[in-house]
């Protein structure tokens, strides 16, 4: 009777356990699909926030080309990213390019950088991090105006020995109590910038049939 009942109370546990691991891998796979999504969503947002609806009349989200793989060390990339072409008439004004910071104060900050025909920065938006609240939290637009002041910058302009933070001797501003945070977005920034630079020729290519379609929100 004694071993029946242990066995009993034994396939009990083992029907529960697979029970609950069950629930937890649907859940898991749940919360990483939403938490895919709202990645997407502001992703999306960030986008059009950079090149907005009236300055270009391409499907954006539509119109990309892959990262390619001699560039996903430098941008921080890998198999997955992809490159958002804005057009006019046809012709590329401008890219939004993928990058990830990887010497982040509490680790990765995925962002995206707009890139003008002229090598130019049309804009910058962090998209993802795990920076302090508070403190390196501030490189999101909604908690601070700093993400702003790479607007028209280039790799002229400033120099290109001046792209660090001040603490370093550079042109961009830190926080205070917290420089690690923008010392890994200016550096990622200039990254994406030095990209841009080494392949313009080809990044701003024309294609002879250029995607079509209306624009997207």
């Amino acid at each position: 009777m004694l071993g029946q009942s242990i066995s009993k109370n034994s396939l009990l546990l083992a029907a529960f356990a697979l029970a609950t691991a069950g629930t937890l891998a649907l859940t898991n796979l749940g919360t990483k699909g939403r938490i895919a999504e709202a990645e997407r969503a502001a992703q999306q947002r960030a986008l059009f926030e950079i090149i907005p609806v009236e300055n270009h009349d391409n499907d954006l989200l539509q119109d990309t080309i892959p990262v390619p793989a001699e560039a996903w060390a430098q941008l921080g990339s890998d198999s997955t990213s992809k490159i958002y072409r804005a057009r006019q008439q046809g012709e590329i004004k401008a890219l939004i390019i993928p990058a990830t910071a990887h010497d982040g104060y509490s680790g990765d900050i995925s962002m995206i950088v707009g890139v003008n025909a002229d090598q130019t920065i049309a804009g910058v938006r962090v998209l993802l991090h795990k920076e302090t609240p508070g403190l390196g939290d501030k490189i999101e637009l909604k908690k601070h105006q700093w993400i702003l002041s790479f607007n028209g910058k280039s790799l002229t302009v400033p120099v290109a020995e001046e792209w660090k933070v001040k603490k370093d001797g550079g042109e961009f501003d830190q926080f205070a109590g917290a420089t690690i945070t923008p010392r890994a977005v200016v550096g990622q920034v200039k990254r994406v910038l030095e990209f841009v630079s080494a392949n313009h020729q080809t990044l701003f290519e024309q294609d002879k049939q250029p995607l079509a379609g209306g624009i997207h929100e």
